[in-house]
């Protein structure tokens, strides 16, 4: 499993080397996008609207917009030592809440924590504290150059560490739209309801639980692979090389030759044309 964090995490005096591993994957189908003419892949580029030119990574740089087209730019440099000086510090678990009162929404993404060389001990220690009390750790943790908060807990034997949001990183709930008040319910369609919750009551089971959208699309592109529905993007060829020459360019260039030597030989006949009469006159009088 690849280790996406690496550093400690400490409660009290005790402090456990850990490794971080993502707990959950994406399983969504990714679709690629072809040109529909000759089924070539699309591909996306950094385009400068400014320059009207497409800009490489280097030419890239950070900067936060204060106001409409208004920037401050931050340098690597700048972003890499304040990553540098909150990386340094170990994962300091500052409180022990309980976890039903944390709402769902707050939750992000799941880590399993694994023990470092030497930490197995005070791994077991952290484990064994949070089942018997039934507490959860809060934490701050630095992962991407982003700051996190966290909370600690077990989760089948393992230490899971799940990134939750800070308070103002969830909007208000006063901002959502067309929220009805509360307003009168007749009993029976309560009653009715509450019936059907009652039916549908059973114990989570989430192996219950499947994507019938994800099982369909991959049974239906394993059908028309099947079936051979497939097609094969267009390569490009590859450039000419720079030493053969191109036979346009050879024509073009051969007719423009042409057409520059073309005046040049009629001048001469004129030219030569003009003396034949003087040569003739001049023997005529000799003959005479």
């Amino acid at each position: 499993m690849h280790t996406v964090w690496k550093g400690s995490i400490s409660f009290g005096l005790v402090n456990i080397p850990i490794k971080l591993h993502t707990a959950t994957e994406n399983k969504d189908i990714k679709l690629r996008q072809l040109h529909k003419e000759c089924h070539t892949p699309i591909s996306y580029q950094k385009i400068c609207p400014g320059c009207e030119k497409e800009v490489t990574n280097e030419e890239i740089v950070k900067a936060y917009e204060y106001a409409k087209n208004k920037f401050v730019i931050l340098d690597d440099e700048d972003l890499e030592r304040l990553k540098k000086e909150n990386e340094d510090k170990a994962v300091e678990i500052v409180d022990f809440v309980k976890l039903e009162e944390i709402d769902p929404i707050y939750f992000e993404k799941s880590y399993f924590i694994a023990p470092d060389n030497g930490g197995a001990k005070a791994y077991s220690l952290l484990r064994k504290a949070l089942t018997e009390s039934g507490k959860i750790g809060i934490a701050k943790i630095i992962i991407r150059s982003k700051e996190q908060l966290a909370v600690v807990r077990v989760y089948k034997e393992t230490l899971l560490m799940e990134t939750i949001h800070f308070p103002d990183e969830v909007r208000n709930v006063q901002d959502v739209p067309n929220v009805p008040s509360e307003q009168l319910v007749e009993q029976r369609e309560l009653d009715t309801a509450l019936m059907l919750v009652d039916q549908l009551t059973t114990t989570y089971d989430p192996e219950k639980y499947t994507d019938d959208y994800r099982t369909a699309l991959m049974e239906l592109i394993e059908e028309k692979k099947t079936g051979k529905e497939t097609v094969t993007a267009t390569e490009k060829e590859p450039a000419p090389a720079s030493n053969v020459t191109d036979l346009m360019s050879a024509l073009q260039a051969s007719l423009d030759k042409t057409k520059t030597k073309k005046p040049t030989t009629r001048k001469k006949k004129a030219v030569t044309a003009k003396k034949e009469p003087a040569e003739k006159a001049t023997s005529a009088r000799k003959n005479a």
